[in-house]
C-alpha cells in the first residue's frame, strides 16, 4: 500500500517538474539573466533581470557650428553638428560637460555657456550603457566679458555644470539632479523647464556651491531639461541635460515628444503548473483510496485463510 501511494506521489512530482520546466524553457531566457530582487515581490510570481553586453557605438559627432576661431560677446551660444542617430550627445567645454541632447535624424543642436577667454569645444556620443564612441573634432572659440553688455564693472561669469548628462527615474518617483554652481554673485534665481509641459520651476539659492534640483515625472519618455540661473548682477548661466523616465514610450525626445525608454521589467505569474497539479490531485487521491481498500481486503482474506487452516 505504501509502495503504491509513493509511486502515485512520484508520478505527480515528475509531471509537475516537467510542466514547470517546460514553462520556464519556453521563455528562452539568456544564460546571463539573474533573478530580480525587489523590495516587495508579489506572491507566486518572479522577475528576471540581466545585462546585455554590446560593443561601443561606432562613428562620432562632428561640430559644425560654431566655426573654429569664432569670437563671442554673449552667452549662451548655439552648438550643432552631425552624429549617429539615437545616441546621447555630450558637449564638453575645456573638458567640462556643459550640455547634452539626443541625436535625432543624424544631427544635434543645443545651447551652452562659454568660459571667459579661450574655449575648446568637443562632443562625444554615448549609448544606453554609457559607452563612448569615437572622439569628435575640436572647435576653439573665444568669449570676451569686457564686450558683453550684461556684465557690470564687478560682475563675474557664472559656470553651471553637472556630473550627469543623463539621469533615469521611474514614473512617480522623485528625480534628483545635483548641479555645481560657481562664479557670479549671490543670491541666485533659477528657472527649470523639465520638458514635460509643466510650468517652469522657480527657486532661489543664496550662495554658489552644490545644488540639487528635484522633479516627479508622471509619464515615461525622454525629456530635455533646461536650467537657467541669473545672479544679483543680471549675469546668467545655462545648462541643458536629458532625463529618462523608464517605461514604454512612443517616439523621440520630449519637449512634447516621447522616446522609447531603457528597460521595462515585467513579472510573470506561472499558474499553469498549479492548475495541472490540482487536476492530478483528484484522480491520485481516488487511486490511492482504491489501492488502500484493495490492500485491506487482501489482508483480511489472508487472515481468514490462516484462521480456517488453524481450525482444520
Amino acid at each position: 500500500m505504501q509502495k503504491i501511494r509513493g509511486l502515485v506521489l512520484l508520478v505527480i512530482a515528475v509531471v509537475t517538474a516537467a510542466v514547470i520546466g517546460g514553462g520556464q524553457a519556453s521563455a528562452q531566457l539568456p544564460p546571463d539573466f539573474t533573478p530580480l530582487t525587489t523590495e516587495n515581490p508579489k506572491a507566486n510570481s518572479f522577475g528576471l533581470q540581466g545585462t546585455i553586453s554590446a560593443p561601443p557605438p561606432t562613428g562620432h559627432a562632428t561640430i559644425t557650428v560654431p566655426s573654429n576661431g569664432q569670437s563671442f560677446n554673449q552667452v549662451p551660444i548655439q552648438v550643432s553638428g552631425t552624429c549617429p542617430d539615437g545616441l546621447l550627445v555630450e558637449v564638453l567645454n575645456n573638458g567640462v560637460m556643459v550640455g547634452s541632447t539626443l541625436c535625432e535624424n543624424g544631427s544635434f543642436s543645443l545651447q551652452i555657456i562659454l568660459f571667459p577667454g579661450q574655449n575648446e569645444l568637443t562632443a562625444r556620443v554615448l549609448d544606453d550603457l554609457g559607452q563612448e564612441g569615437e572622439p569628435s573634432n575640436t572647435v576653439t572659440v573665444s568669449y570676451s566679458t569686457s564686450t558683453d553688455t550684461s556684465f557690470s564693472a564687478f560682475a563675474q561669469a557664472i559656470i553651471l555644470t553637472s556630473s550627469y548628462s543623463r539621469r533615469a527615474v521611474d514614473p512617480g518617483a522623485t528625480l534628483e539632479w545635483p548641479l555645481q554652481l560657481s562664479g557670479g554673485t549671490g543670491p541666485y534665481a533659477f528657472s527649470i523647464d523639465w520638458g514635460d509641459g509643466s510650468d517652469p520651476e522657480l527657486m532661489s539659492q543664496g550662495a554658489a556651491g552644490l545644488i540639487t534640483i528635484r522633479h516627479v515625472y508622471k509619464e515615461p519618455g525622454i525629456y530635455r531639461v533646461t536650467i537657467k540661473v541669473v545672479d544679483s548682477n543680471g549675469v546668467s548661466g545655462f545648462l541643458q541635460v536629458i532625463a529618462v523616465v523608464n517605461g514604454e514610450a512612443e517616439s523621440a525626445i520630449k519637449t512634447d515628444q516621447k522616446e522609447p525608454a531603457a528597460i521595462v521589467i515585467r513579472n510573470r505569474v506561472i499558474w499553469i503548473p498549479a492548475a495541472v497539479v490540482l487536476a492530478l490531485l483528484i484522480p491520485a487521491f481516488w487511486l490511492g483510496r482504491r489501492a488502500e481498500a484493495r490492500a485491506i481486503r487482501k489482508d483480511l482474506e489472508r487472515q481468514a485463510e490462516m484462521i480456517r487452516r488453524a481450525d482444520m
